[in-house]
């Protein structure tokens, strides 16, 4: 099943718990996470040993499927794994000294690296007219993560030796290209790798629709669309909707109220207007906010539950059945604890 799929079926849950009187849709809480994929905390000279170990291992498959090819794959693994460790040993010493010798280090590695890519591009053209179905599969295994390797070749050399550490198209994982850098701004994990989630919640805990953002987009630009959602699948505006500071933008609150949503409590950090501030302290709004805090955590038991921390499945489709199965997972527990109490 991919990710659509479990997008329908949770839609036809939530509409279940609404059939029983679960949840009404009459107020709203929102916010987002970072679910992370399942990789190691990336360096430049891991992506590239990562890089060379693969090439190297494809190259091998192909080897010997083809049953002979005009020049026998060399395998550089070993001076690989050397100049890798050599980087973070490097890594240790401070100062000018230790920072020219990785860099030397690092010249070591890229010259590798290009030589495998070397081997990659002869092994392509060499089987390229073979109709064997493996060794097409192979081919194409091969071509994507050259590609791939070539990046990290072009970011590391960028960062390593010219200082530039924003690159278009830059990539941290090999395995899971589609993860990103993400920062939150936690103090126990200020920099986070993955895919930002958002997640809209309504009565008795119960998570009305997710989202998992292919890019991830600034929290202010989502408030409006989740309310617009929420109300296409329940069939009503919320009248109350909370959420936290990031979200905050006049025009989203400027919108909501033309949709019908009487009270909007969004925090306003920057604010200078004494009516506002006023506004903020006022006791519905300081309620609304309090009710808000239990979204997090209500992403914390997802985290801890339902495995919501880190992702075990592989791409973007993959990134999306997982966190819509926890969040199926946990809504099926709230409603079931719902209809106990209420049947008691």
């Amino acid at each position: 099943m991919g990710g659509e799929v479990i997008g329908k079926l949770h839609e036809r849950l939530v509409a279940m718990a609404q059939e029983h009187g679960v949840v009404k849709g009459r107020k709203m809480r929102v916010d987002t996470t970072v679910v992370e994929t399942n990789i190691h905390y990336p360096t430049d000279s891991g992506l590239l040993g990562d890089g060379a170990r693969v090439l190297t291992r494809t190259m091998k498959k192909i080897e010997k499927q083809a049953g002979q090819l005009k020049r026998k794959v060399r395998d550089r693994t070993r001076s690989v794994n050397k100049r890798v460790i050599a980087i973070a040993m490097a890594s240790r010493y401070k100062g000018e000294a230790g920072e020219q010798k990785r860099k030397e280090e690092y010249r070591r590695l890229l010259r590798l690296t290009r030589q495998i890519l070397n081997d990659t591009k002869r092994v392509m053209e060499e089987i390229a007219s073979r109709r064997k179905p493996s060794l097409r599969a192979l081919r194409e295994e091969l071509a994507r993560m050259g590609d791939r390797v070539r990046q990290v070749v072009k970011q590391a050399k960028a960062r390593i030796f010219d200082g530039v550490m924003q690159l278009p198209g830059k990539i941290v994982s090999l395995f899971e290209p589609h993860s990103e850098i993400i920062r939150k701004g936690k103090a126990s994990k200020p920099t986070e790798f993955g895919k930002l989630v958002q997640l809209a919640e309504a009565e008795n805990q119960i998570v009305t629709h997710y989202d998992v953002f292919e890019q991830r987009p600034s929290d202010r630009e989502l408030l409006t669309e989740a309310v617009v959602e929420q109300g296409r699948r329940l069939g009503r505006v919320p009248q109350l909707v909370t959420a936290d500071a990031g979200y905050y933008a006049q025009t989203h609150e400027r919108a909501l109220q033309e949709l019908g949503v009487p009270w909007v409590a969004v925090p306003n950090r920057s604010t200078r207007s004494t009516e506002r501030k006023k506004k903020e302290k006022s006791r519905w709004f300081k309620k609304a906010q309090a009710w808000r805090t239990g979204c997090e955590g209500r992403i914390s038991v997802l985290k801890r539950r339902h495995g919501l921390r880190r992702c075990l499945y592989r791409g973007i489709e993959g990134m999306k059945r997982w966190v819509g199965l926890g969040v199926m997972a946990d809504n099926l527990i709230n409603i079931g604890k719902a209809l106990v109490g209420a049947r008691a």
